[in-house]
């Protein structure tokens, strides 16, 4: 099972970026689905959890500005990050719980972070 993340990259402060994170692989099921975030000097902290039924919770920090979705056909969850503040600078890594085949519970999953820098 491989995540693949894409959409990082340099925006100023307002702008928005759109995060993509694809699964692949021998997948049975996927169960939560979703970003975290480290900046530099900084502990990691969860952006956002979206559950295969649409459930989503969102870090304090960007409420009202980020939203995540899924397409369950296409094993992908998505980010959408709007009115972007320096603040919001970090590495985003994507996470999945997934069944693999001839396994027979959820393990959790990791995409290599992208970097998003919000910045004039």
């Amino acid at each position: 099972v491989q995540l693949q993340a894409s959409g990082g990259g340099l925006v100023q402060p307002g702008g928005s970026l759109r995060l993509s994170c694809a699964a692949s692989g021998r997948i049975v099921s996927i169960g939560s689905m979703g970003w975290y975030r480290q900046a530099p000097g900084k502990q990691r902290e969860l952006v956002a959890r979206i559950t295969r039924g649409g459930t989503t919770n969102y870090a304090d920090s960007v409420k009202g500005r980020f939203t995540i979705s899924r397409d369950n056909a296409k094993n992908t969850v998505y980010l959408e990050m709007n009115s972007l503040k320096p603040e919001d600078t970090a590495v985003y890594s994507c996470f999945a719980n997934i069944v693999e085949e001839l396994v027979t519970k959820y393990m959790d999953y990791w995409g290599k972070g992208t970097l998003v820098t919000v910045s004039s």
